[in-house]
């Protein structure tokens, strides 16, 4: 029966055209999104844009399968998109007949090209026919076109559909296993503890930061000067102790106090909206009290359930470091700041996502029960040769290190 459907049923892969298949695409998001029945499920709104989740990176391509035949029906498509990041760290030898200096030298980031995927999409009706892993393979193409040494994409752990094709049949090795922590955003402001200065910084001061001291950082983007500049990025915050004043910023690079933290915020509600659908009466009538009491009630500071179960957006913190004893207090109060930014911005949630053992994260404030503790990310060695980054080997093989950047415009 399936070799019978796979005969009827030839399907192109070609380049989106925005006019022709928007609706096409929009129609297989959906069908997509459709969880099991009895189940709460997350419906994700694009906002008419079906490339919007890669629109802002260097270089993107998004593809659709199409049947053929006169009445051409979308049943699959795929996102990519392209950039330069840190894949790992190298301390330079000094060279022959100069002086040392007496101290280590500085370990600086090595590149690479690498691309992402995201928004894989079949067809309910037409799975198990080998679309999937005709996108995968015609993007992976346009990948090498573009010069990417390496292909990496993400998805939940549970996902045995997803492991299948890309683990057992593309050739993609398991290699990261973040945390995605969510915290809803309340009814009532939350206070900000006095212990700790917070000054908003100018992109050029973020981005000097970002390359001085995280430029080692995996998957630490080449280009996060574009994404600092993005009129989505809502603005750097740096978190001082109490009592520590900021001069300049050649002298915090040069000599930082011992605490510090640093912390972005990336606005993903004007890009796409999230709702959560096949919740329970009882679920909502106590999310529903919880926000009411909250309302009523701000200085009581109750926790209360956002409405999830309505188109909401959210705000992403990205960025996220810092050093010092007191880094993981300073870093909750910047968390703190920016769920003031995503309430008064009407969202429904703040996240960020970080690596399994950042030393940080104890500073994050979040919900488990909106958390995913382990997200699984697989990575692929596109080309047989090593390019700039083959210092580091074969990236794929190499050990996590305690932190990765997230770049927002791949949330």
């Amino acid at each position: 029966m399936r070799a019978e459907h796979e005969n009827i049923f030839e399907v192109a892969v070609r380049e989106y055209e925005p006019e022709k298949d928007r609706a096409g695409a929009e129609a297989v998001d959906r069908m997509c999104d459709v969880g099991p029945t009895g189940a709460v499920s997350l419906f994700t709104d694009l906002l008419g844009d079906p490339v919007c989740r890669v629109r802002h990176s260097p270089a993107f391509l998004m593809l659709v399968a199409e049947t053929c035949g006169e009445e051409g029906e979308i049943v699959g498509l795929i996102r990519g998109c392209v950039k330069t990041i840190t894949c790992g760290r190298t301390t330079p030898r000094p060279m022959i007949g100069t002086a040392s200096g007496g101290g280590a030298a500085a370990a600086v980031p090595i590149y690479t090209k690498a691309a992402y995927i995201l928004g894989l999409r079949v067809s309910p009706s037409h799975r198990r026919m080998g679309i999937g892993l005709k996108l995968v393979n015609r993007i992976e193409e346009w990948f090498r076109s573009k010069g990417a040494e390496y292909s990496y994409m993400a998805t939940d752990k549970a996902n045995e559909a997803s492991i299948r094709l890309f683990v057992g049949q593309c050739g993609y090795a398991k290699f990261r296993t973040p945390r995605i922590l969510v915290q809803p955003v309340y009814a009532h402001r939350l206070s900000l503890p006095k212990s700790a200065t917070l000054l908003r910084l100018s992109p050029a001061a973020a981005e000097s930061i970002y390359r001085s001291r995280f430029s080692t950082t995996e998957f630490f983007p080449l280009d996060v000067d574009s994404i600092l500049h993005n009129p989505l990025s809502l603005g750097t915050f740096l978190a001082l102790p109490e009592g520590c004043e900021w001069t300049s910023l050649d002298r915090f690079l040069a000599g930082p106090p011992e605490s510090w933290a640093v912390l972005s915020v990336w606005d993903c509600s004007s890009v796409f909206r999230l709702e959560l659908r096949g919740a329970p009466r009882l679920i909502r009538g106590l999310a529903w009290t919880s926000r009411a009491v909250d309302k009523a009630v701000p200085w009581l500071r109750i926790p209360s359930v956002p409405d999830l179960f309505r188109p909401f957006g959210g705000y992403f913190m990205y960025g996220i470091g810092g050093d010092g004893p007191e880094a993981a207090k300073l870093v909750r109060r910047l968390c703190r700041h920016a769920h003031n930014m995503a309430r008064e911005g009407g969202c429904g949630v703040v996240a960020t996502e970080v690596a399994a053992g950042e030393p940080l994260t104890a500073g994050i404030p979040h919900w488990r029960r909106l958390s995913i503790e382990e997200d699984l990310w697989c990575v692929k060695r596109l080309v047989d040769v090593y390019g700039d980054g083959g210092a580091v080997g074969d990236w794929t093989r190499s050990p996590p290190g305690n932190s990765i950047f997230v770049d927002p415009r791949e949330v």
